[in-house]
């Protein structure tokens, strides 16, 4: 005999005060944070006599797209003319080497804490924890007479090993809670197995921590790219990062501010970020729910 269960209780409302308060506050955010974007693009493609005008929110009367070309590459920044393009490449060489190199640390370490219990490891999570939080200025001044002694200072070596340094802690602290919330039969199944610490790690544990692992490449992407001050002291003057050219252009006392330049130079130097958060916004919210809070 089937009997269909009714539900019971009042139903309810289409429209709480709840449900309007958030369709009101979703439009008024996006605003808030679309609206800057906005004057950047829009400033960027208008010439000098329409920003003079005053008329901030204005849409450019042609599109012109001379600001971003002077931009990329003919700005000054200092005594070179060549635009902020010597500075996107300087980014790259440093961007790539000090990804890989703090998640592949990391990865290893976090599992290492999560399944391998080491002698010392809820001394060296504790520490992590607390070094993971401290503002890096602390240690700026030792490292630079580390690097000095050792011989990497103001080198692309240098720098790489700063961003992979400050970046261990956090990636530690990623990988280790997804690894904790693993099911403990996996690893003692592969261990009954025969397999041993790298075999586990490499064919178990990492094709499993793709979208945690997606995770930690959005946060160090956008962390080394967007960085100003390491870039600042630890990379020379042959090697400086984007940003680094960006507040010479737009902090530059010399001459006429163009304005719709200093706009377009912005936009070059976030538009790397902006594609990686949209390229991978959906694996970025798999890999939070998989776990990078947990713990």
């Amino acid at each position: 005999m089937n009997a269909t269960v009714q539900p019971s209780g009042r139903r309810p409302a289409r429209l709480t005060t709840g449900r309007i308060g958030l369709y009101a506050f979703l439009p008024i955010s996006a605003l808030f944070f679309l609206t800057p974007l906005y004057v950047m693009m829009v400033t960027s493609l208008k010439t000098m006599p329409e920003i003079r005008s005053g008329s901030i929110l204005s849409w450019p009367s042609a599109h012109n797209l001379d600001a971003w070309v002077r931009a990329s590459s003919q700005a000054c920044t200092g005594l070179s003319c060549n635009g902020i393009q010597t500075g996107f490449w300087n980014s790259v060489r440093i961007l790539v080497p000090s990804v890989a190199a703090s998640i592949a640390v990391g990865a290893v370490t976090g599992y290492t804490l999560s399944f391998w219990r080491a002698r010392g490891a809820k001394t060296l999570f504790a520490a992590l924890m607390i070094v993971a939080f401290m503002p890096y200025q602390v240690f700026i001044y030792p490292l630079v007479r580390l690097f000095a002694m050792a011989g990497v200072g103001n080198s692309l070596l240098g720098i790489v090993l700063v961003h992979t340094i400050f970046g261990l802690p956090t990636m530690t602290l990623l990988f280790r809670n997804h690894f904790a919330a693993l099911p403990m039969e996996l690893f003692k199944a592969a261990r009954v197995d025969g397999a041993g610490f790298w075999r586990i790690f490499l064919q178990i544990m990492l094709p499993m921590a793709v979208p945690i692992a997606v995770v930690a490449m959005i946060l160090q992407v956008t962390g080394i790219w967007n960085d100003f001050l390491l870039g600042l002291v630890f990379t020379g003057c042959r090697n400086l990062p984007m940003t680094v050219q960006l507040n010479n252009i737009v902090a530059s006392s010399q001459g006429e501010r163009l304005y719709n330049v200093d706009m377009a130079a912005t936009m070059l130097t976030a538009l790397v970020p902006l594609c990686i958060y949209f390229i991978s916004g959906r694996w970025f919210v798999r890999g939070i729910a998989a776990g990078a809070v947990k713990g």
